[in-house]
């Protein structure tokens, strides 16, 4: 069956709506910095993005547990992303474990990685339209 979005087409959007999602929770992280008892959130989902792009060339690859996550096997769609208290979080006086630099500089990072990937996304959709409209002509 043909798809009309490849992988890597499928790759970038989901990047975009999970780099959204770590924007949400380092913006949190940020407005409750001043907040006493708050632990700082976390988001990882880089290396489950991977496996199921199956970035490393793993699609052969097969599990021998029920609990193993088989590589590339729901694609994107089967990607979650985990959120969790950040563990390296120092604790502060008033129990607070956000660092307000550290928080910063993470979310200027993702923003940078957030329009990339919206820029690489826009190059491949305007070459699909450029295709679809028979080369301009």
């Amino acid at each position: 069956m043909n798809r009309l979005f490849d992988k890597t087409t499928e790759g970038l959007a989901a990047s975009i709506n999970f780099r959204l999602m770590r924007n949400n929770i380092t913006a949190a992280n940020i407005a409750n910095a001043e907040t006493p008892n708050y632990k700082a959130k976390k988001v990882d989902f880089e290396k489950a993005l991977s496996r199921a792009l199956d970035i490393e060339g793993l699609s052969q690859a097969s599990t021998s547990h029920a609990d193993h996550q088989a590589v590339g096997a729901d694609g994107v769609s089967g990607v979650r992303v985990d959120v969790y208290d950040n563990p390296e979080g120092n604790l502060s006086n008033d129990k607070n474990t956000v660092d307000l630099e550290k928080e910063m500089a993470k979310l200027a990072e993702n923003t940078i990685l957030y329009k990339a990937a919206l820029q690489l996304i826009n190059k491949k959709l305007g070459a699909l339209k450029y295709a679809a409209t028979n080369g301009g002509r």
